[in-house]
C-alpha cells in the first residue's frame, strides 16, 4: 500500500521532469531493454552496431551514461536513474543531433514510474528469472511489471527461448495488432543461429549468444543489414566486469557481475569445463535486498565451485555474517566453504589458495565503484583489490 502511495508521488515527479525538459523523448528512437541478465551488455551492444553503422545514439546502461560520445556517472549502485536524470539526459541528447537512444530499463524503474512519457520505439525483454522478490514480493508481480512495459512499445523484441515468452504470447494474443519479432538459439525464433550466423564471434556462454542474437533482431527491426551488423560486432568490446579475465599466468582471475540464480548458472556452467583446475568462488549477496535467493546462490555455486569463499557485497545495515549464513543454507558440502566477510581479505585468500590450473571467480562488484558495509558508500575498485592481491603474493 505504501509503495503505491510512493509511486503515485513518483509518478508526479516523472511529469514534472517531462515538462521540465520538453520531453524530448518524442523527438528520439528510444529503445528500452529490460531483463533478469544480460541487459548491460544488450544495451552495449545495441549502441556500438548503432554507432559503428554511422547512426548518431546516446545511451544509458548500468555503467554509466554515454551521451553524444561523452561518459556521465549515474551514482552508486544505479541501473535506471531518477527520471529528472533521464529527462536531463534525454535533452542533451536531442541538443546533441542524436537520432537513438538505448535505455536500461530495471523492473524498479517501470514500477516506480522513472520511465514515464517516454515513448519507446523498441522494449527487449532479455528473461525474467528470481530475482527483486524483496521488492515485488511474487515471480508473477515481477513478471508482470517486464511485460507491462514490453507490450507498452511499439516493438518488442522478446526471448523465445525463455519462459516469459509464454506469459508474452498470452499477451500478445490480447492485441493482435502489436509488433514482436522474437530471437533465441531455437529454430523458432525469429532471429536465430540458423539465419544469423553467430559462430564467427568468440562470445562466452550461451548467455552472450542470446544477447548478441536480440541486439541483432533490434538492428534488424531498424533496416541495418546483416554484414553492417557483423562488422559492428567484430569490434564490440564488452563492458568491464563482464566475464573480464584480469589475471592468465599460471592460474585465471575472472571478474564478473553475476547476482542472480540465474546468472550463477550460466557462468560457472560456462567456467566449469574450460577449467583444469579448481573454481574458487568468491561471492556474495547484497543486503536488504532480495534474501530468498541467497540459498539458491550458494547452492548452485557449490555445484560448479571446488572451494567457495563467502564474503560481503554491500551488506548495508544488514549483519554480513547473517547474509553469509543464509547462503550456506544452500550448500551441502559445509568443507567447500571458507567465511572471510571482509572483501579485501577474501580477494586475498583466494589468490593465496590459488595453484597452477586454477580459476578464481569473483562475482557481485565487478565496476561498481563502492561499497557499503553499513556506514554509507566507501570507495571500491574490484579491478585495484585484485592486483593488490597478486602484488601481495608476487604473482605481478
Amino acid at each position: 500500500m505504501w509503495q503505491t502511495v510512493k509511486n503515485q508521488y513518483h509518478l508526479l515527479v516523472a511529469v514534472l521532469a517531462n515538462a521540465a525538459y520538453g520531453s524530448s523523448a518524442k523527438s528520439l528512437k528510444v529503445i528500452g531493454v529490460t531483463g533478469t541478465d544480460g541487459k548491460t551488455t544488450t544495451v552495449s551492444l545495441i549502441y556500438h552496431i548503432l554507432e559503428s553503422c554511422g547512426y548518431k545514439a546516446s545511451m544509458i546502461a548500468s555503467t554509466g551514461a554515454t551521451i553524444n560520445g561523452k561518459a556521465y556517472d549515474i551514482g552508486f549502485h544505479v541501473t535506471t536513474p531518477s527520471s529528472f536524470s533521464i529527462q536531463k539526459f534525454l535533452k542533451r541528447a536531442l541538443e546533441g543531433k542524436c537520432e537513438y537512444f538505448v535505455l536500461e530499463v530495471t523492473s524498479h524503474s517501470i514500477d516506480q514510474n522513472r520511465v514515464y512519457g517516454i515513448p519507446f520505439r523498441m522494449a527487449v525483454l532479455t528473461n525474467v528469472t528470481h530475482e527483486h522478490l524483496d521488492y515485488h514480493k511474487t515471480y508473477e508481480n515481477y513478471l508482470n511489471t517486464k511485460l507491462r512495459f514490453v507490450i507498452s512499445a511499439d516493438t518488442s523484441i522478446v526471448n523465445r527461448d525463455d519462459a516469459s515468452f509464454t506469459s508474452f504470447a498470452r499477451l500478445q494474443g490480447k492485441n493482435l495488432s502489436h509488433k514482436y519479432l522474437s530471437y533465441g538459439l531455437s529454430k523458432d525464433s525469429d532471429v536465430n543461429p540458423g539465419n544469423f550466423d553467430i559462430a564467427a564471434f568468440s562470445l562466452k556462454g550461451d548467455f552472450n549468444k542470446y544477447n548478441l542474437l536480440a541486439a541483432v533482431a533490434v538492428a534488424r527491426n531498424l533496416g541495418i543489414s546483416d554484414s553492417k551488423i557483423i562488422r559492428a560486432v567484430n569490434s564490440f568490446k564488452f563492458p568491464a566486469g563482464r566475464m573480464e579475465t584480469v589475471y592468465d599466468k599460471d592460474f585465471k582471475v575472472i571478474i564478473d557481475f553475476a547476482h542472480t540464480p540465474n546468472s550463477f548458472e550460466n557462468v560457472l556452467s560456462f567456467v566449469r569445463p574450460l577449467t583444469r583446475g579448481r573454481i574458487i568462488h568468491v561471492f556474495g549477496s547484497a543486503g536488504q535486498r532480495d534474501k530468498s535467493k541467497r540459498p539458491d546462490l550458494g547452492k548452485i555455486s557449490s555445484r560448479f565451485a571446488d572451494l567457495l569463499i563467502l564474503t560481503s557485497e554491500d551488506p548495508r545495515r544488514e549483519n554480513a555474517g547473517k547474509i553469509v549464513d543464509d547462503i550456506e543454507k544452500g550448500i551441502v558440502d559445509k568443507s567447500k566453504v571458507i567465511r572471510v566477510l571482509d572483501r579485501d581479505k577474501a580477494i586475498e585468500k583466494a589468490v593465496e589458495q590459488a595453484k597452477k590450473g586454477d580459476l578464481i571467480l569473483i562475482t557481485g562488484k565487478a565496476q561498481e565503484s563502492s561499497m557499503n558495509y553499513g556506514s554509507g558508500e566507501k570507495p571500491w575498485d574490484e579491478f585495484k583489490t585484485v592486483k593488490a592481491a597478486l602484488e601481495k603474493y608476487n604473482f605481478i
